[in-house]
Formats: C-alpha cells, structure tokens, sequence
C-alpha cells in the first residue's frame, strides 16, 4: 500500500503515519518527491483497510500496489531516482550520464593506478575493479581480495574518481564497505538473497546487476529486497542475458532499459563488455545503450588486454575508451542530456 501526503505535510504529520504502520507490524518506506512525501509500506496484509490511514491529519489517500515489486514501481514513486556516489559529486539518474570504467580485476598497483589515469582523462567518473571474482573455473584468478580493495580506493583517490567494487557474500561486503563508494552484485549473485538482504542493510549505494537469464519482473524483485532493506540507492546494470546466439559471449538486450524506465523509478547502466565479451563490438553497444535512455555506462578498460588475467578480450584499450567518449557526448546531447 502506498500513502499519499498532503503537499505541505509536517514532519509530525509524516511521522504520525509511519508510527501507526509501525504499530501495527508493518514497514514504513517515506519516499519524498517534488512535491509531495509518499510512504510506502512493505509487510502489509492484503485485507489492510485504506481507509485506516485516509482519516489521519496530512494524508490525501491511499492506494493499493499493483505490482508485485512495491518500492522499486513507479506507481509509488513517479520521480526518478538520483543515486549518489561517494563524497566526489556523482549523481547517476539524472540528466547528466555516468559512465564507469576500469580493468575487471585489480592486479596489481601499476595496473589499477594506469587504468585510473587513462579512464580519468578520458570523461570516467567512477573507477571499476574486482577485488573478488567469481570465475566458472576454480582454477582462474579469483582477485587479491582486501589488497585489491585497498589498492582501488588508493587509485581512485589519487586520480579523482569514485569507486565501485564487486561483493560476493557478507564478509566481503564488510571489508568492501571500508573501502569503496559502491558494492556492486554480479550477476552470478543477483539472487543470491542472503547477500541481498545484507546490502539492504548497508549505507553504499548498490549497483544490481541483471542475472545471466533473469527476467524483469526477477531483476526488480531483487531490487526491491535491497530497497526494503532500507537502502534506496540502487542502480540496476543490464550486462547481457544467454541465449542461443554464438557471435557474442551473450546478448545485450537493449530493450530491458526502455522497459525498466516505464515502470521503475530506479537508475539503470547498461554493461557492453560483459554483454558482448567482444572488445570491437564494445563501442557499438555502449551508443545504443545510451540511445535507448540509459543513465550511464559500465565499460572495461586494461592498460594492456592482452596480459590481462581476466577478460582481457572484452576490455578496451585506453586509446579505444577515449575515441568512445566523444560520440557518447554527441548521442547525449541529442536527448538533452550531458556526459
């Protein structure tokens, strides 16, 4: 259910409702908008009476959620989110676009602090690097783990970039927590539903990525596990889906961004590295991500792919990632917004 504040609504007023949903063993979410708070509520039966809270001082009505996914719907808030980033003024949601870059593991310090700079003069703002890697074989490198945390935050710092880092369950969050301004859920992870409810719990913002075969509906519900954890500042990734195609490592489903802008208030990047696995179809993709309304971009970046010790087909060289910029800014422009 989601309750509708007066425009002018007093702090007492609002929090008069949040202590009568709380009173009653539910959840309140206030979610504030341009003109008027709105409180969702999570946890509530379906035989709640609206009509319990249209008689309260400051409420103008209340409605039932359709969807199955409360928070994350547009139907409760109809603003789009801005999801900020660390204390370096990144907003992503909003007109000006975010593009992410960086090599997919932390390797080494010559690495990280190469990449940075490159990524740094080429327009990046957040500097990406896994310090954890989930890999399909147990024998590929797994990341340097609080070293590899240690030496991204160290490049980022240095270089004038946030940062964002992959989680793999709730010990590395607690470390990564320390270090970076954004835990990222891979998408061997986006249901991994303890990890979720534990970064519901966290106060970095999250960037959820879409699951290998995941649907709408499930990349949104898991959204919505982080949101009524408590923390609002989800960005969702398309990174690409499996399907029976072979010229790509996977499929970018470009019309997953259009789809979730109509009926999610949430953020949403779109990842052409891992949703090709194919450097020279990299800069393509990213143009139609940004085409279709995304918020921003994920891209990898390596000083030298070809010693990469993973995903070092994917990964564009720094002279690749500067050349992709400048069209970037073009098809922005063209839909009113800036890089």
């Amino acid at each position: 259910m989601l309750i509708i504040m007066k425009t002018g609504a007093t702090p007492a007023e609002i929090e008069n409702v949040s202590r009568m949903i709380r009173d009653r063993g539910m959840v309140p979410h206030p979610i504030p908008g341009s003109t008027r708070t709105a409180i969702g509520i999570t946890g509530n039966p379906p035989d709640l009476d609206p009509t319990e809270f249209e008689l309260l001082p400051g409420v103008i009505q209340a409605i039932r959620v359709s969807k199955p996914y409360k928070l994350v719907s547009r139907e409760t808030k109809p603003d789009d989110t801005i999801v900020r980033i660390g204390s370096k003024g990144v907003e992503i949601g909003g007109k000006k676009l975010v593009v992410m870059a960086g090599p997919c593991s932390v390797e080494n310090r010559d690495q990280i602090h190469a990449a940075a700079e490159a990524v740094s003069r080429a327009g990046a703002k957040v500097l990406r690097g896994g310090a954890y890697k989930p890999r399909t074989s147990p024998y590929s490198f797994q990341g340097l783990e609080e070293e590899g945390l240690r030496l991204l935050a160290e490049a980022g710092e240095k270089h004038g970039l946030a940062t964002v880092t992959e989680v793999i369950n709730e010990a590395s969050a607690d470390l990564a927590e320390d270090y970076a301004d954004m835990l990222q859920i891979g998408a061997r992870n986006m249901q991994n539903f303890a990890l979720l409810k534990r970064l519901g719990r966290s106060r970095k913002p999250i960037l959820l990525k879409r699951g290998m075969s995941a649907t709408l509906e499930e990349l949104l519900m898991c959204a919505e596990y982080l949101l009524a954890g408590g923390n609002y500042g989800v960005v969702l990734c398309e990174r690409g889906v499996r399907t029976f195609a072979d010229h790509t490592r996977n499929t970018f489903d470009v019309s997953i961004i259009p789809a979730v802008k109509k009926v999610s208030h949430l953020p949403i990047l779109g990842d052409p590295s891992h949703g090709t696995g194919i450097r020279d179809m990299v800069p393509a993709m990213a143009r139609a991500a940004i085409a279709a309304g995304a918020d921003g971009l994920m891209v990898e970046v390596h000083p030298d792919p070809k010693r990469a010790l993973s995903d070092g087909a994917q990964s564009l060289y720094p002279e690749q990632f500067r050349e992709l910029m400048g069209p970037l800014g073009i098809i922005a422009g063209a839909l009113g917004r800036t890089l």
